[in-house]
């Protein structure tokens, strides 16, 4: 991959990961209840599916979701279904005492939390279909296709990583302001408010015309 095409594609990848999405949300949720580090395995989940994602693009299976109405919607519906679960676990999640200190807080499976991070990744297919539209700008047909998807694979998920940790740790900040249940309650229920609202975004995607 040519110098200058890498830096576009790199541009290109800060300009996605800052915009807002199920991503940030499930981020800035993750680092405000288990703080930073233990916030961040969510992180490490968005890029698994992004990574599967990625290489769903460059396998040519983005193609046939792209087309398939059926395999669009199931995708759609199952992404649409658990952002809504994430809004109500988020919803009912009880305040924590943070006055006895940090030992306190909610503790996370790190596996739970990557597979939470993962769902919510791999259950847009907007996402897959934005990639597939995406992504082959950047490929030099002649050269090859393997090695420029990592590239660009590698990329796509670094630049994520720092991303998703600015939010993460910006949330995990706000933490500490929050001593009160009232005020840990309106912070859960904004998040779910927020998870709901991605839910209905996702719900009035549809499948680009072929």
């Amino acid at each position: 991959m040519a110098l200058e095409t890498w830096l576009a594609f790199f541009v290109a990848c800060w300009v996605i990961s800052l915009s807002p999405g199920a991503g940030a949300v499930a981020s800035m949720s993750a680092g405000m209840q288990y703080g930073f580090w233990r916030g961040y395995w969510n992180a490490l989940g968005l890029q698994l599916g992004l990574a599967l994602q990625i290489a769903i693009v460059a396998a040519g299976v983005g193609a046939i979701l792209a087309t398939s109405a059926l395999a669009f919607s199931l995708i759609k519906w199952f992404g649409v279904a658990y952002l809504v679960f994430l809004a109500y676990k988020q919803w009912v999640a009880l305040p924590s005492d943070l006055d006895s200190g940090a030992a306190e807080r909610p503790i996370g499976r790190p596996l739970t939390l990557v597979l939470r991070g993962f769902l919510v990744n791999f259950s847009n297919p907007k996402a897959i279909v934005f990639m597939l539209a995406v992504l082959p700008q950047f490929i030099d047909p002649h050269a090859p296709l393997v090695a420029q998807y990592l590239v660009m694979g590698v990329t796509m998920i670094t630049v994520d990583l720092i991303v998703m940790a600015g939010y993460t740790g910006l949330a995990s900040r706000v933490l500490r302001l929050l001593r009160t249940p009232r005020q840990q309650r309106v912070m859960n229920r904004s998040f779910a408010a927020l998870f709901a609202a991605a839910a209905g975004l996702l719900a009035t995607v549809k499948r680009a015309a072929v």
